[in-house]
């Protein structure tokens, strides 16, 4: 990616900040850690290591039963600023894809050569050899079809005037469903499959049916192509807040506040092993906690939404991390597992029985203030998309 390096200032925000908005309007209580029994002697040894690493992170946030306990901002964010979410996008939209299926718009047995040769007649030719493949396998990562990624600067991401013609004009070199691949063909087609059976753009469908519900300030997905369609896979702007309640949605099987905004069965459903044992419809499983049942979506250069079912518990993180190491590999990652397990489980343990008390609000005030004055270092290239608005 383009753009150049920048060195972005660490900006924490406790809860006792007067200067933070209130969270009455993005429907979240709050709490300190201690009044909901997390140990908050972890979280300020966390947010150490993170200012001994010098780590570039511009959100972290921490909510256990419905409350949010660990807010951190950095970079110039705040709890208004939204964040390029990378393939966290996917994420998001395999809870789209979920509500349309029980709206009967869309089934998972839907194949994008029928779907879309009927969107774009103009691309039938080119979906006649995908009759096999089925909007189960565009969100399963499975659909087998081989597209020639550049190093650099992939058209996809940037020039394509027109992605879809791309995505079409791939070959298959596997059966559908037989196999595991991250490729981002896969949200492309999976983005035009879900606008057609919308008979709107999907961004449009997400705004009314999900970012709006939940009151999603300053939700946005951008970078959509000159055709005006947007990616499944990357673009989704949201706040650190709201991502947050992406996270609480699977907890609580689809319901946001009592109302059901994603069907219960589909939550179970993407939640679980499809093709791969680590991957189901555009989340993954067990990835960042192995000891435990855990799902999460990720994103590139170290965005994250990672769900403890057993704690009750989201963990969100916005940043600009290494991408070194490859797709389950990557150095941001293990980072934040070495974060989630070496710190956030043994606070959510609170294995000292730590009580609140006025000293240990002190001490989380006093190491947020440190942080406040202290610089990370973006651990890769920094595009204009990736600064925090």
């Amino acid at each position: 990616m383009k753009g150049p390096l920048l060195f972005a200032g660490v900006v924490a925000i406790s809860l006792a900040s007067a200067q933070a908005a209130p969270l009455h309007e993005a429907g979240l209580a709050q709490a300190q850690p201690e009044d909901a029994n997390v140990d908050s002697h972890e979280l300020v040894r966390l947010s150490q290591w993170i200012r001994d690493e010098k780590l570039d992170i511009y959100s972290l946030l921490v909510v256990k039963d419905g409350k949010l306990i660990f807010e951190r901002y950095g970079a110039g964010a705040s709890r208004d600023s939204n964040y390029e979410l990378y393939s966290v996008t996917k994420s998001v939209t395999s809870m789209v894809a979920g509500m349309l299926i029980a709206q009967g718009k869309v089934s998972l047995d839907d194949s994008v050569a029928t779907r879309l040769a009927a969107w774009r007649p103009d691309l039938r030719a080119d979906f006649a050899d995908k009759r096999n493949v089925e909007l189960k396998h565009l969100l399963s990562m499975s659909s087998g079809l081989h597209y020639d990624f550049r190093p650099k600067d992939d058209p996809i991401y940037y020039a394509a005037p027109d992605r879809l013609k791309l995505a079409a004009e791939t070959s298959p070199k596997a059966a559908p469903g037989s196999q595991f691949e991250y490729t981002d063909i896969n949200p492309i087609l999976a983005a035009a499959m879900l606008s057609a059976a919308a008979h709107e753009p999907v961004e449009q469908y997400a705004q009314a049916k999900l970012f709006g519900p939940l009151g999603m300030k300053h939700a946005v997905w951008e970078r959509a192509d000159r055709s005006g369609l947007v990616s499944a896979g990357w673009g989704l702007r949201l706040r650190a807040v709201d991502m947050a309640k992406i996270g609480m949605l699977v907890l609580d099987h689809g319901r946001w506040q009592g109302r059901q905004v994603v069907p219960e069965e589909w939550i179970a459903q993407m939640t679980s092993p499809a093709v791969a044992p680590y991957f189901g419809y555009y989340w993954w499983i067990n990835n960042v906690v192995q000891s435990e049942p855990e799902f999460d979506a990720m994103g590139f250069k170290g965005q994250f939404i990672t769900v403890l079912p057993k704690r009750n518990t989201v963990i969100v993180m916005t940043s600009v991390m290494s991408v070194d190491g490859g797709l389950r590999d990557a150095k941001n990652l293990q980072q934040f597992r070495h974060m989630v397990n070496g710190y956030v489980i043994p606070a959510l343990d609170n294995r000292r029985h730590a009580q609140p008390s006025a000293r240990a609000r002190a001490q989380m005030d006093r190491e947020l203030a440190v942080s406040a004055q202290t610089q990370g270092i973006p651990g890769a290239q920094v595009d204009p998309t990736d600064m925090p608005r």
